[in-house]
């Protein structure tokens, strides 16, 4: 069993215990009253974007630890949305990443109104209510852990509830769920069987993605010339966490790296 079998194997779980405790007809019912309210639009704010960058509040992970264990979802997500993130991914798996469903309430009251991605390993159109609730504006989809049918159930079920679906592909074998037409297309640079990074990744899988869509590199850059060259490569967005996150002060770490990048 790879990493990524582990922890679908281990979410299945979670899920099942998080049904006894809050039913599926009543996160249904609780999510209900908040479909009237609009969801800022991830693949808007990518076209829109001078940057693109989606910057990840991401405190821990299977191969490197804890990353920034003390971490504030009251701080680091704000500090990102004012020095210039055009996005946010907020990691909400609790055992393998540290995460919360809690961290995106915490940041919205916070104050940010920036479209925020639920990180997680989606499984079950139970998480896409969990996600509506606590205020997310788009989910990821996984190709490598979801059947092409299971995949457009759930995207379907997102669309439903006002969220857009980034799905991530990693290998040319995922790339038949492109066809799926998602809201952005994503290409991770990370096995996430092993959790080696190559950002070549994207550039050998990009031209295989229809030219207009928005698409997002995932993983592995820690370099604003590498956002450059995968900008000439068509994509508009890319999720950069690790690179912030090891430092003391991430938003200030991703506003070094915009100025970079524009200079």
């Amino acid at each position: 069993m790879d990493i990524l079998d582990e922890i679908v194997a281990h979410k299945r779980i979670e899920i099942a215990a998080m049904k006894e405790q809050l039913s599926e007809r009543d996160i249904h019912r609780l999510v209900e009253p908040i479909l009237c309210q609009s969801v800022t639009s991830l693949s808007n704010a990518l076209r829109n974007s001078d940057s693109g960058i989606i910057a990840e509040f991401k405190r821990k992970s299977p191969s490197k630890g804890w990353i920034h264990e003390d971490g504030k979802a009251d701080v680091i997500p704000f500090s990102y949305q004012q020095h210039g993130a055009s996005a946010l991914s907020i990691l909400t798996d609790e055992m393998y990443f540290g995460g919360k469903d809690e961290f995106i309430q915490t940041a919205r009251q916070s104050g940010v109104t920036i479209p925020i991605l639920y990180k997680n390993f989606i499984v079950d159109e139970y998480q896409l209510f969990q996600a509506r609730r606590c205020g997310a504006s788009a989910v990821l989809l996984i190709a490598a852990d979801l059947s092409m049918a299971e995949c457009k159930s759930l995207m379907n079920t997102a669309h439903e509830l006002g969220l857009e679906v980034l799905l991530e592909m990693h290998s040319e074998g995922d790339l038949d769920y492109a066809n799926l037409e998602p809201d952005v297309y994503g290409i991770n640079n990370r096995n996430l069987g092993t959790f080696i990074t190559d950002v070549e990744n994207s550039f050998r899988l990009a031209s295989r993605l229809p030219a207009d869509a928005v698409k997002v590199s995932e993983s592995g850059i820690s370099s604003p010339d590498t956002v450059k060259s995968l900008r000439l490569a068509g994509f508009r967005g890319f999720l950069i966490g690790e690179t912030f996150m090891k430092t003391g002060h991430p938003g200030s770490t991703l506003q070094q790296f915009i100025k970079a990048l524009n200079s």
